[in-house]
């Protein structure tokens, strides 16, 4: 479930969309803040060839299985058939 894009919003905060349609807006502070401050978060940019999501020139990445299923960790659309 490759990533398409996002929009930083604020802090942690980004919204989401996957190549399969959905987008979510998630809180990613749990899952990076150990290794990406907030200061480096305007770093962030998506690998096209992986679909993920790199920080400090992909020194530090998510792939975007973890990050739908971080997203979507407590609904229904998180069940992949």
């Amino acid at each position: 479930m490759k990533l398409t894009d996002f929009i930083h919003q604020e802090d942690y905060r980004f919204i989401l969309f996957f190549k399969n349609g959905q987008s979510k807006e998630v809180d990613l502070k749990e899952l990076i803040e150990k290794h990406v401050s907030l200061n480096e978060l305007k770093t962030v940019k998506i690998n096209l060839e992986w679909g993920c999501l790199e920080f400090n020139d992909g020194r530090v990445d998510i792939e975007p299985k973890t990050l739908y299923h971080y997203a979507y960790k407590n609904s229904e659309q998180s069940k992949v058939a």
